[in-house]
C-alpha cells in the first residue's frame, strides 16, 4: 500500500490504471473503498486516483488539532499529483470530498482540466449559516470524543470503510468538516473547466446546493441520479457511471 509522506502525516493512496489522471476524493468518515465500482469502470481509459483523507481509513490519524484543516487537505491533493506524475487532473469527489475538490480547483486552478461534484456544496455566504454547520461539525466531534467509533452513522459510504478508533474522525470534523470563511462559494463564477455537477434524486440535503453550482459555474452540466440517496455511486452505480462516463466522454484528449 502505497503512503505518501507530508512533514510526517502518512496519506494512504492507490493508483489504478492510466491515461488522464483523474482524482477522488471520498466523503466525510468514509475512505477511498467507497470508490472501488468506479476504478473498475474507469481503469481502462484513466488512471484513477484514491486516496484516504487524514484522520481515515488507512492515512495517519494525528493528534494535534492543527494538522486538519481545508489547507493541508488541499496540499495533499497537490502532493498527490505530484506524486504520481499528473500536470493536470479531473479532480472530483463526493460530499466533503466534493467540498475540498472545489477548494483544490480555487487554490490551484492550473492544474484541474475538469471538475466532477457529486452530492455536495460549496458552503454558505451567510456567517450565520456557516455557523450552524460549523455547531453540527462540532457536535459530531464531540460524540466521537465521547463514544469512539461507536458514533459512526450507518449510512452506506461509511459502512465501507474501517477506522483504526475515532480520534481522526473528531480532529477532521474540527479542522476539515467545518468553515472558516466563504471562499470557495465565492470561487465558483471563477470556474473555467468542464464541471459536472451531479446528486441522488433523494439527496434532499443537496437538491439546492446541485441548482445553486450548476447556475454559478459557467457552462456546467447537471445530472440527477434516479433512485439514489446521499451515496449515489454506491445506491445507483450503473446511472452513476453512465453520467460520469457520458461527461467524461465531452472532455478534450489530454
Amino acid at each position: 500500500m502505497a503512503k505518501l509522506d507530508r512533514n510526517g502525516v502518512k496519506i494512504h493512496y492507490e493508483v489504478h490504471g492510466s491515461g488522464p489522471t483523474l482524482l477522488l476524493s471520498h466523503g466525510y468518515s468514509s475512505s477511498c473503498r467507497m470508490w472501488d465500482a468506479q476504478i473498475t469502470a474507469l481503469k481502462d481509459r484513466y488512471q484513477v486516483v484514491v486516496w484516504d483523507f487524514r484522520g481515515h481509513g488507512e492515512s495517519d490519524y494525528p493528534t494535534d488539532a492543527g494538522l486538519y484543516s481545508e489547507a493541508l487537505t488541499v496540499g495533499d491533493m497537490q502532493a498527490l499529483l505530484d506524486t504520481v506524475g499528473a500536470r493536470k487532473a479531473i479532480v472530483a469527489g463526493l460530499s466533503l470530498g466534493g467540498y475540498m475538490s472545489l477548494a483544490f480547483a480555487a487554490s490551484h486552478p492550473e492544474r484541474v482540466s475538469a471538475l466532477m461534484l457529486f452530492d455536495t456544496g460549496p458552503g454558505f455566504k451567510k456567517d450565520e449559516a456557516r455557523e450552524k454547520w460549523n455547531e453540527t461539525a462540532a457536535k459530531r466531534a464531540a460524540d466521537f470524543d465521547v463514544r469512539g467509533l461507536a458514533a459512526l452513522n450507518a449510512s452506506d459510504e461509511v459502512k465501507l470503510t474501517r477506522h483504526r478508533d475515532a480520534t481522526g474522525l473528531a480532529g477532521a470534523a474540527r479542522g476539515m468538516l467545518a468553515q472558516q470563511n466563504d471562499r470557495v462559494i465565492q470561487s465558483l463564477d471563477k470556474v473555467a473547466v468542464p464541471t459536472l455537477v451531479l446528486v441522488g434524486a433523494n439527496d434532499t440535503n443537496f437538491l439546492a446546493a446541485t441548482d445553486y453550482m450548476a447556475a454559478k459555474i459557467k457552462g456546467a452540466t447537471k445530472a440527477v441520479v434516479p433512485d439514489a440517496g446521499h451515496a449515489s455511486n454506491l445506491h445507483q452505480p450503473t446511472h452513476f457511471n453512465q453520467a460520469v462516463e457520458a461527461f467524461l466522454a465531452t472532455l478534450p484528449a489530454a
